[in-house]
């Protein structure tokens, strides 16, 4: 037997808790010294408060903690139970770091009002080219929603452009259109690698080929760097593009220029079209 004090310490949790337990009938000792009111546990009642702190870290109440181990829950369930948690709880932290990455590009942002420098945007004509592809829908149109979109989509598709013995012929080229439905900020993002020109779309829908048209006029700039934070360098070319005389004609392409599996040595080239601003009013 252990006291209320030893035992606190083997199942690192605090006497006044054990207490509290004993007091609500979720935890009772296996023994109470009838003339000091002691409370004395046994080893094997280690394994039902670590049960109740399991649940109760899942979220559960402790009268809920109380009607789930008195239904006796499996050593099984409850491993399902937590790692469904370990989940959501993993999820949740990738969703607060995606968020605190967001607020820390917008706030250099902020910090360089003022001072950013367009002098690398340059206007080129970008050719024809023809790309296999898979597409998708993100709900927003920032980083922190295309990324989680993007991503997977890239990965699949040199998956199955391997299955099908099809060598690219560059590099990757995201580009983007508006969202379908009546979603208003939904954006249809298409992951796409330059392929051949005899490369044609397998019947089994695998991936789509497609023919992007020569732009006449891009208004480009090189972003290095992981995409997460590409907001510098599109607001850069957005004031570029106002300053000189033109308008936006459309959503930039993004040419990867470097691919390595650190995301801060990528190089991607901004690509948007645009028209001089006359040829508009």
């Amino acid at each position: 037997m252990f006291t209320i004090g030893d035992f606190a310490t083997h199942g690192r949790v605090s006497v006044r808790m054990l207490r509290h337990y004993d007091t609500i009938g979720l935890l009772r000792p296996a023994r109470t010294d009838p003339y000091t009111g002691y409370r004395y546990y046994a080893a094997g009642q280690l394994s039902r408060l670590n049960r109740i702190i399991a649940l109760k870290d899942l979220g559960f109440t402790l009268d809920q903690v109380r009607e789930i181990l008195d239904e006796r829950v499996s050593a099984e369930e409850l491993r399902g139970m937590l790692r469904l948690r370990q989940a959501e709880l993993r999820a949740a932290l990738e969703a607060d770091a995606a968020r605190l990455a967001q607020v820390g590009a917008r706030l250099r942002l902020i910090e360089r009002e003022g001072h950013m420098g367009s002098e690398d945007v340059v206007i080129k004509r970008l050719p024809r080219v023809r790309v296999a592809e898979l597409s998708g829908v993100a709900d927003r149109p920032g980083p922190e929603s295309i990324g989680p979109v993007i991503d997977p989509l890239y990965g699949e598709l040199f998956a199955r452009l391997e299955r099908a013995g099809i060598e690219p012929t560059g590099m990757g080229l995201a580009y983007y259109e508006e969202g379908p439905g009546d979603t208003e900020d939904s954006v249809l993002v298409h992951a796409a690698v330059q392929v051949g020109p005899d490369v044609e779309a397998p019947g089994s829908g695998d991936f789509q080929v497609v023919e992007l048209p020569e732009v006449e006029m891009a208004a480009t700039v090189v972003h290095r760097g992981s995409m997460d934070n590409v907001m510098p360098a599109l607001q850069t070319l957005a004031a570029w593009i106002e300053a000189n005389g033109y308008r936006s004609a459309g959503f930039p392409r993004e040419l990867m220029l470097s691919y390595e599996e650190d995301r801060e040595k990528w190089v991607t080239e901004l690509q948007e079209p645009v028209v001089r601003a006359a040829a508009v009013d």
